[in-house]
C-alpha cells in the first residue's frame, strides 16, 4: 500500500514508538494512584512525555502540557474554559469542525473572517478588522487540513498580543512540522493538537499546552486524580484539573518516544522534506489537464486535487485499488472547503510525513492518470 494519508494518521512510526507502547504495557500501572514500582513506573513516563513536549514547544513549565484524548478533545477542554455565550469569537475561514461544533454546542455564533486561499496578508487584515470590531477571543487554524495553508501566526500574534486578545491555536497539522515556540507568542492562551500525527504517537492521544490560567478553574469533566482525594471539588492546579481519570500511559509513553524522535530530527528538516515532496507531486499532477492542483510554494506536505467529471470520492476509491491510500470529501472541514469553493465537490487529499519518498509520490501521480469517471 502506498500510504499518502498522513495528516489524517501517520502510518509509519519509528520504532521506538511501538517499543515504548509494549514496555509501558508489560511494566506501567496505577499512575498517581499508588507508590509500587509499576505505578512510579507509570509516573516517571507520563511526566517524561511532558518534558518532552515542554521542550519541543518552548513551554516553560511541564505540568502544563495536559494529555487529551485528541486535538478534538483539547480544543473542547479550551472552548469550555474561554468562551461564553454572548462572547465576540472570531475564527479564520479554515478551521475544523473540532472548533465550529464546540463553539455552537455552547451557543457561540463566531466571526468568520474572510480569509481567501493563499493570501496570508488578506488574514492579517481581516484579523486587524476583527480586532476594531471587539473581537474577545480568537480561534485559529495554523495550518489547513485540507489545503496546508500556512496561517501568518507570528504577525498575527502581534496584533492579537498588542490588543490583549487570547488565542486558541489549533496546530493539529503544524505541530512537529512547522517549528512553534509558545514563548514568543504571548496572546497565546492554548494551543491544541493530536498525537498521532506528525508527533509520531499513538492513536488516542493528544496535548493541550494550557497557557491560561483559566484552563485550570473551568475543567471539561471532573473526577479522580490521585490528588485532594478528601475534596469533593475538582483540583484547581494544572494538569490534575483538565486530567480526571487514568491516562493512556502505553499511549503516553509511545507519544513521549514520537516527541523525542521529532526532537531528534528537527521540525525543520520534517517540514523541508514533505515540502519538497509535495512540489513533486504538484508539478506531476499539473501535467495532467483533467486535475486541478490547489498548491502553492508556502504549503506544508498537504495537497488536494479535483479531478474533473469524477466526484472525489469516487476518484479515491478508485486510487484505493491502484494501492494508493489518500482521503476524499470535505475532510470535516466545511468550512475551509466553503473558503475555497470546493465545497460542493470536495477534494481529494495527499499528504506525506518524513518516512514518505519520491517513489510514493511518482506512484500517486501515475495513478491519477488512470482515474475516470464510472
Amino acid at each position: 500500500m502506498n500510504y499518502l494519508d498522513n495528516a489524517a494518521t501517520t502510518l509509519v512510526k519509528p520504532r521506538a514508538v511501538g517499543e515504548a507502547v509494549h514496555r509501558a504495557l508489560t511494566g506501567a500501572a496505577g499512575y498517581a494512584r499508588g507508590s509500587y514500582a509499576a505505578a512510579q513506573r507509570a509516573g516517571d513516563l507520563v511526566y517524561d512525555c511532558r518534558e518532552q513536549a515542554a521542550a519541543l514547544f518552548g513551554l516553560y513549565d511541564p505540568s502544563r502540557v495536559v494529555f487529551t484524548q485528541n486535538a478534538t478533545h483539547a480544543l473542547n477542554i479550551a472552548i469550555h474554559a474561554l468562551a461564553r455565550p454572548g462572547m465576540k469569537v472570531a475564527v479564520s475561514g479554515f478551521e475544523h469542525n473540532a472548533v465550529m461544533r464546540p463553539l455552537a454546542l455552547h451557543g457561540i455564533d463566531p466571526a468568520v473572517l474572510h480569509t481567501p486561499l493563499w493570501q496570508p496578508e488578506r488574514m492579517v487584515q481581516e484579523v486587524r478588522r476583527a480586532l476594531g470590531e471587539g473581537t474577545e477571543l480568537f480561534i485559529l487554524n495554523h495550518v489547513s487540513n485540507v489545503f496546508g495553508a500556512v496561517c501568518p501566526l507570528d504577525e498575527i500574534g502581534r496584533l492579537l498580543s498588542a490588543a490583549d486578545v487570547p488565542l486558541i491555536l489549533d496546530a493539529s497539522q503544524s505541530a512537529g512540522v512547522l517549528e512553534l515556540d509558545v514563548s514568543r507568542c504571548p496572546c497565546l492562551a492554548a494551543v491544541c493538537m493530536p498525537g498521532h500525527k506528525a508527533l509520531y504517537g499513538p492513536m488516542g492521544t493528544g496535548l493541550l499546552l494550557a497557557l491560561d490560567d483559566r484552563l485550570a478553574s473551568r475543567p471539561l469533566m471532573a473526577g479522580g486524580t490521585g490528588s485532594l482525594s478528601e475534596s469533593m471539588n475538582q483540583p484547581d492546579f494544572l494538569p490534575d484539573a483538565q486530567e480526571s481519570g487514568t491516562p493512556n500511559v502505553p499511549g503516553i509513553a509511545g507519544l513521549a518516544a514520537g516527541i523525542r524522535f521529532v526532537r531528534s530530527v528537527g521540525a525543520a528538516n520534517i517540514a523541508a522534506h514533505e515540502r519538497k515532496l509535495v512540489r513533486e507531486l504538484a508539478r506531476a499532477l499539473e501535467a495532467n489537464e483533467r486535475l486541478e492542483v490547489f498548491s502553492h510554494p508556502s504549503q506544508t506536505g498537504v495537497l488536494s486535487v479535483r479531478v474533473k467529471g469524477v466526484p472525489a470520492e469516487q476518484a479515491a476509491a478508485q486510487l484505493a485499488d491502484a494501492g494508493i491510500a489518500v482521503r476524499a470529501g470535505l475532510h470535516c472541514a466545511p468550512l475551509a472547503h466553503r473558503t475555497a469553493g470546493t465545497e460542493e465537490t470536495g477534494t481529494v487529499r495527499l499528504s506525506f510525513s518524513f518516512y514518505s519518498t519520491p517513489g510514493q509520490a511518482e506512484q500517486a501521480a501515475e495513478a491519477f492518470k488512470l482515474v475516470k469517471k464510472l
